[in-house]
Formats: C-alpha cells, sequence, structure tokens
C-alpha cells in the first residue's frame, strides 16, 4: 500500500529518481564542457528543469504532504493518496523537458500552469486545513506561505519568457525567474523545514525561535532588494540585497549549529548532511556577493566563463540542495517505511532502527565524496584562470569531481534500495 502512486512517499522517491537521472545528464554536460565537446544547449535547459520541477519541486510537495497535517493537527481528515497531483507534477517535467528538445516554448509554458495548478491546490488544502485546526499556524507554514508566493512570482517570469511577452527585457527576467525559484521557493522551503526538522533529527529543541523568526522576514527581504538590483541593473543595489541574505544565511546557521551543539546527539547520516548543506547556502551566498563585485568595474576583475558558473550555481544545487535532500530521505524514509510496514509497536521499533542502520551505513564517506566532489567544481573552474582546458590538471579534477560526486550518489542510491526492500521480518530476524 505505501508504494501506491501519489502517497507522500511516492512523491519524495519519484523526485530523487529524477534528480539523480539529471545529475548523470549534468555530469555528461560538463565532461563534454570541458573536453571540448559541448552537448546541445536544449540538454541544459532539460537537465535544470527535470532536476528542479520533476526532483525538488516534487519533493517539496511530498513533504508538504508530510509535514503540515502534523504542523496543523488535521491528519485524521485527511486523504493519503494524490494520484492526479503525482500526474500532474512528473507530466509537467516531462512536458518542460519534450518542449526543449522540440524547441517548442509553448509547451514549456503550458507544462509551466500546470506546475503552478499543483502548487495552487497544495496552498488551497493547505489553507483550508488551516481554518479547521485549533492549532495556531507554526512558523513553518508562514516560511512555506512566503516560498509558494516566491514560486509563482518565479513561475510568473518563466511563463513570460516561454510565451516571449516581454523578449526587450528578458535578461532581467531570467535572472528574477532563477532567484525567485532558488532563494524565494527552494530555499524557503528547506528553512522553514530545516527549523523543525533538524531538531526532530537531533532529539532537542530549537535553539532561538525568535532567530527564526527573524530570519523568515530577513531573507526575503534580502531576496526583493535582490531582484530590484536585477531589475534595476544596479549591481550596489544587488550586492545590498546579497548582504542582507548573507545575515540571514548566518543567523539561521547559528541557530541550527548552536542547537547541534547543545544537543547530545552522536550524529547521523541525516544531520550530517543537514548540517554541511547549511554550511554551503552560507558559502553560495558569499560567493554571489564576490560574483556581483567582480562586476562592479566596467572589466570584471576575474573572467567568469561557463565553467565559473557551472561551479558557483552547483555550490548551491549539489552542495545545499542535493546535501539538505539526501539528509532529509535519510531521516524520512526510515520513519515513513516504519509507520507504513510495521503497524505493531512491537515490530516497530526494530524495523526502525533497522532501516535507520542502513543509511547511516558509510555516512563518512557519503557526505565526504557529495562536499569534496562539489568543491571539486570550484577547484575545476579556478584552474581554468591559469591553465587550458586541455590541460592534464584541468581534465583530472574534473573526473576526479565526477568520480566523487558519482560515488556519493551510488552509495546513498543503494542504500536507500536497500532500505525499502526491507521487510519488517528481516529486522527480527536479524
Amino acid at each position: 500500500m505505501s508504494r501506491l502512486p501519489g502517497r507522500p512517499l511516492t512523491f519524495l522517491l519519484t523526485g530523487f529518481s529524477w534528480l539523480m537521472l539529471a545529475s548523470l545528464v549534468g555530469l555528461a554536460i560538463l565532461v563534454g564542457l570541458v573536453r571540448g565537446t559541448p552537448l546541445p544547449h536544449w540538454i541544459r535547459h532539460a537537465h535544470v528543469h527535470a532536476a528542479l520541477v520533476g526532483g525538488v519541486a516534487q519533493m517539496i510537495l511530498g513533504a508538504a504532504l508530510i509535514f503540515i497535517s502534523p504542523l496543523l493537527l488535521t491528519g485524521r481528515t485527511q486523504r493519503e493518496s494524490h494520484p492526479l497531483l503525482f500526474l500532474t507534477i512528473n507530466g509537467s517535467a516531462l512536458g518542460m523537458i519534450a518542449g526543449f528538445g522540440l524547441h517548442n516554448y509553448t509547451v514549456v509554458g503550458i507544462s509551466g500552469f500546470f506546475v503552478i495548478a499543483s502548487f495552487l491546490w497544495i496552498a488551497h488544502n493547505t489553507w483550508l486545513q488551516a481554518r479547521k485546526s485549533l492549532n495556531a499556524p507554526p512558523l513553518n507554514l508562514w516560511y512555506y506561505a512566503l516560498a509558494v508566493l516566491a514560486l509563482f512570482g518565479g513561475l510568473a517570469c518563466g511563463e513570460t519568457m516561454a510565451f516571449a511577452w516581454m523578449p526587450e527585457s528578458f535578461g532581467y527576467i531570467r535572472l528574477a525567474h532563477i532567484h525567485l525559484n532558488l532563494l524565494g521557493f527552494i530555499t524557503l522551503a528547506i528553512v522553514g523545514t530545516m527549523h523543525n526538522l533538524l531538531p526532530t533529527v537531533l532529539n532537542a529543541p530549537l535553539h532561538s525561535p525568535r532567530l527564526a523568526r527573524i530570519v523568515m522576514w530577513l531573507f526575503p527581504l534580502g531576496l526583493a532588494v535582490l531582484i530590484a538590483g536585477f531589475m534595476n541593473s544596479s549591481v550596489p543595489t544587488e550586492i545590498a540585497g546579497g548582504s542582507l541574505l548573507v545575515l540571514s544565511a548566518l543567523l539561521y546557521a547559528s541557530n541550527l549549529f548552536t542547537t547541534w551543539l547543545r544537543s547530545s546527539h552522536q550524529g547521523t547520516a541525516a544531520s550530517d548532511h543537514l548540517l554541511v548543506a547549511t554550511f554551503f547556502l552560507v558559502l553560495t551566498l558569499v560567493l554571489g556577493i564576490l560574483v556581483a563585485a567582480n562586476n562592479l568595474a566596467v572589466t570584471p576583475i576575474m573572467p567568469f566563463g561557463s565553467l565559473h558558473l557551472v561551479a558557483y550555481t552547483h555550490m548551491a544545487l549539489i552542495g545545499f540542495i542535493l546535501q539538505t535532500i539526501v539528509g532529509a530521505l535519510s531521516h524520512l524514509v526510515p520513519v515513513t517505511l516504519a509507520v507504513r510496514h510495521a503497524p505493531s509497536p512491537k515490530k516497530r521499533g526494530p524495523y526502525l532502527e533497522h532501516v535507520a542502520s542502513i543509511l547511516n551505513r558509510w555516512r563518512t564517506v557519503q557526505v565526504a565524496s557529495l562536499s569534496m566532489g562539489t568543491m571539486g567544481l570550484a577547484l575545476l573552474a579556478s584552474l581554468t584562470w591559469n591553465a587550458p582546458l586541455s590541460s592534464p590538471y584541468v581534465q583530472g579534477a574534473m573526473w576526479a569531481s565526477c568520480g566523487l560526486l558519482l560515488a556519493g550518489l551510488t552509495i546513498f542510491s543503494v542504500k536507500l534500495a536497500t532500505a525499502i526492500l526491507t521487510e519488517p521480518e528481516q529486522a527480527t530476524d536479524s
């Protein structure tokens, strides 16, 4: 029953599958770029939208289905399966990929409307639950509300580009589209979830709910200033917005790391990945300010090409977002499987412990591989300032980075599949 389409766990696992496929395509794009045989440009667009729509957006939908009802204490009245929502988000991702492959941006735009419909449904459903709930809306829901508003803004920019409504402002709208979706939607959704998820993983209270409330207002303010800078071609305004984002990220990170330091938790794959992801969030935002400052001069201080953009963006995409997803799955999958597969409390405890132990195996290698592979992209990009792409140093850095990332993803994927296929009887026998 737990594997039926439309259940929250199905959203999470299908989204992760999209991410794995997109990651393989991304590695192929990187190899082609460094070796001087770049893949067609549309494949890059397909790679990004497969990862973000089929992968991350779908997993956020699954996480919302898991978290919102317990937060509002309305779980007993909610359906357990949402097959239409599941088909809509996956159909939207497929439609976007097909649209890019056919160079038909009308198809991409129509697919975008279905993504909007998916999140309108989850927003409406959450609103109805909040009205029925006797529990005051917790802080997490305010984060999710702001995240969905940013998503609608980002999708509106995407529709404007797909249907060529304002071609004269394409560059500005593209920047707004990217940052509203990545910083406004995905990052706010993750930050809102982490204020609850990491304390749950650590079995400790959040250090400062007050800091969490400050971040909730400071981060969107910084994003708004950043978008204003893009729209007005004002690099100083962009730097001001980026500085607010860095400040909010530092407050957020200090809150989570203090929570970790004050807990008695010994550490798991989940906590390791979530904490490392927090570091990469701060690093990416600091790098963003440096990228903007690099453009203050008429001639950029440091040359900034395709590989540098790849390294910079993937600090966020792999270092922050993917590591957060791996950490969240390392906690949520054992808990969800235990609830679904072991209704008996006597069997549930041993089964949960057994499945969690599977996902904690090789955790140091897993975390190190993904982290070093991400940093390897930065090393690869920096080498190109002094060496040609054909240099053995550049080629070696490229293969090392690809190998590390592939190793980390493979280790986690094998463990995830093993955990899902483990039955309660196997835990009892062991």
